[in-house]
């Protein structure tokens, strides 16, 4: 029989059902766990389940009858999976879940900054429609999507379906090739005249060492149409602090972030203290939690986790298995 470890299911939503694997076990399921909570909870376990909570080296080691490690998200950041290549524990992971959701949020990010939905709402809350004393009042510009010229940081699936709805709004999407690089063919604009010439920016980078703080204060200056900066990627692409700096000296319009550097973030942090901004419009990191997403997540996570016990893997990272 195995023994199978939620250790953070909290990071599902608790209407989410999450289906009994197929095979003989027990299921433990903890809403959190903290770093120093993991060896106990996991001892003895076959397969543990983690969204955010890290699986290093020195946890792995004292975990001698682990042999799957199922990610309930698509990044697998917090598991060390060259240590588990060692090992001989497999590690899977989700995909294509979040295909709707992700783009979605994006373009209410967009749609709400570009037409400043933010800023008229708190008028209309303190009284500023009575005070126009007509129809309606201009207080904020308002621009449309269609026309735009849409920076797309990222060509996965993501970055592919943004560029389809784009399209659909009659905006030009552009899809930068990666910083430093060159020679990705036409389909790809330099990432240089990406900065320079969006009306919009919008990240679907995954964050690893090369993606790490990628935009920051050098870029923000080269963004000549001061455009608005959309993440629902990874708040680790963006250097935070030059975020704010970029916001206060006019080069870019606006924020909509659904990630930050930590999560949750500090209450002093560089994005809490400008979330009350009428520009800026910060999520706690919900982009991808439809409730259709996260069901289709958690019927693929236990998908995984039956196939892998039926010898039959699915969604193997990095030739873990």
């Amino acid at each position: 029989m195995h023994k199978m470890v939620f250790l953070d299911r909290s990071t599902i939503a608790p209407q989410i059902r999450l289906r009994s694997p197929a095979f003989e076990h027990g299921l433990i399921q903890h809403a959190s766990t903290r770093p120093d909570e993991v060896v106990e909870r996991l001892a003895g376990a076959t397969i543990a389940i983690t969204n955010k909570v890290p699986l290093r080296a020195e946890t792995l080691r004292q975990l001698p009858e682990l042999r799957l490690i199922a990610v309930a998200a698509t990044g697998t950041d917090c598991v060390d999976k060259a240590f588990c290549q060692q090992r001989g524990i497999a590690v899977v992971n989700i995909r294509g879940y979040s295909v709707n959701t992700v783009p979605e949020h994006t373009f209410a990010l967009m749609l709400a900054l570009r037409r400043n939905i933010v800023a008229y709402r708190d008028d209309v809350l303190a009284g500023e429609w009575q005070k126009s004393g007509q129809f309606c009042f201009f207080n904020h510009s308002i621009h449309d999507l269609a026309g735009a010229r849409l920076g797309i940081i990222g060509e996965g699936a993501l970055g592919q379906r943004v560029a389809d709805i784009a399209r659909a709004f009659g905006m030009l999407p552009l899809f930068a090739t990666h910083k430093g690089k060159s020679g990705y063919g036409r389909l790809y604009t330099p990432w240089d005249e990406v900065l320079a010439t969006s009306n919009i920016i919008t990240l679907h980078s995954p964050l690893t060492p090369a993606t790490r703080g990628m935009i920051g204060l050098d870029e923000f200056r080269a963004m000549q149409r001061r455009p608005l900066i959309i993440n629902t990627a990874r708040g680790g692409l963006v250097v935070e602090e030059d975020l704010v700096t970029a916001l206060d000296e006019g080069f870019i319009s606006g924020a909509g972030f659904d990630v930050t550097e930590s999560e949750p973030p500090a209450v002093d942090s560089p994005l809490m203290l400008i979330a009350g901004r009428p520009n800026v419009i910060l999520t706690p990191h919900v982009a991808w939690a439809s409730d259709e997403a996260q069901q289709a997540l958690a019927d693929q996570l236990m998908d995984n986790i039956d196939n892998f016990v039926r010898g039959e893997p699915t969604n193997l990272v990095g030739g873990s298995y």
